[in-house]
């Protein structure tokens, strides 16, 4: 592509939460030049780029680039609605439209597993579906030791999401029969492996997106994390009773959630009473406040492992994608980060999907 992409300045300017007006004011470039730039009826001269990419952070050839896949927010559930900005909103999407690039780029080269999830668009007890699909996986009632590289054998594309808010928790979405999971990796580990089951949720209950938002759906998709993390018959046959915090935390570290997810899920199953629920949930508040009592480590990607591990035996780094795909390098680090660390990138992958080089 030779012309300017009004599209491409709109994503950079969602993914540096800038506005129009700011950009302005940083480039000397007058509101109504920019006006017409974004709406496709004036071409930028070349030194106008150079500012726009300058004031961005962005590399100039990255406006030249083709139209790239939107995601549609009416199709992605945001958790805490109410608390998110709305540029905090469009980032975060603006950031899924980079991860698609970064996949298709990564297709081309590597063969990925093929998705393997059920639409439950007709069933809508969660519980039941959680169970279905643990059985259409062959997982039985054990506990999941790691959800992102399970999603990833499954066919499911996984991203971060390194926000650095708390407003966000995670989302998901379905691209050409494809499905994608963006994670915070600004929240614990047991938060994130409950996000990223909630998201599965959202992905086999909600897929056609008619019924993917507000407060019926979200409580649809944590029905059924919860059911999912924490079956119901292993949960019985290891737990007799909670009586005290120290058992829940002891205990929560086998399906690895939270403490608070622990009592809840038993609360639900009537293992405890409401009052051993309050009494419970009252303690862990005050004892641990915003902190996760016996926390886990973070899970990592087999997939992302795999991939850096064999572009560094071709001399290439997180660097040449950015190069190849015309965006900056931080894009590659947020989108990657905490799913494969660099120091380890070099050590044995184990337990998880291979990949076959195309």
């Amino acid at each position: 592509m030779t012309y300017f992409n009004p599209k491409r300045l709109d994503l950079a300017l969602r993914r540096r939460r800038m506005t129009a007006r700011q950009l302005s004011e940083e480039t000397g470039i007058t509101n109504v030049s920019l006006s017409r730039i974004k709406q496709g009826k004036q071409g930028p001269e070349s030194e106008t780029v150079d500012l726009i990419a300058k004031a961005l952070k962005y590399p100039k050839s990255f406006f030249y680039g083709g139209d790239i896949d939107k995601i549609q927010g009416t199709y992605v559930s945001f958790r805490s609605l109410a608390a998110v900005t709305q540029r905090e909103q469009h980032a975060a999407l603006a950031a899924g439209s980079i991860g698609f690039m970064i996949f298709d780029w990564v297709e081309k080269r590597y063969d990925l597993p093929e998705p393997d999830l059920i639409d439950f668009g007709q069933e809508r007890d969660p519980s039941v579906a959680a169970r279905v699909l643990r059985q259409h996986w062959s997982l039985g009632e054990r506990p999941v030791s790691n959800m992102v590289r399970l999603l990833e054998s499954k066919g499911v594309r996984i991203l971060s999401l390194n926000e650095n808010t708390k407003n966000i928790d995670a989302y998901s979405c379905w691209r050409d029969g494809t499905p994608y999971v963006f994670l915070n990796n600004f929240k614990t580990a047991e938060r994130s492996r409950f996000d990223a089951a909630h998201e599965l949720g959202h992905l086999v209950l909600h897929k056609h997106g008619g019924a993917s938002q507000g407060k019926e759906a979200e409580n649809e998709a944590n029905s059924f994390a919860s059911s999912f993390l924490v079956p119901k018959a292993d949960l019985l046959a290891n737990t007799r009773n909670l009586r005290t915090l120290n058992e829940v935390i002891e205990k929560k570290r086998r399906w690895g959630v939270s403490a608070a997810a622990l009592i809840y899920r038993a609360h639900k199953l009537g293992l405890i009473t409401e009052w051993q629920n309050r009494t419970l949930n009252i303690q862990l508040r005050s004892t641990y406040k915003s902190s996760e009592p016996n926390p886990m480590s973070k899970e990592t990607s087999v997939i992302w492992s795999q991939i850096l591990k064999d572009l560094w035996r071709q001399g290439a780094t997180r660097e040449r994608i950015a190069r190849d795909l015309g965006f900056p390098s931080d894009e590659i680090e947020s989108l990657l980060y905490g799913l494969a660390e660099t120091e380890n990138v070099m050590a044995p992958v184990q337990n998880g999907p291979k990949l076959r080089l195309v």
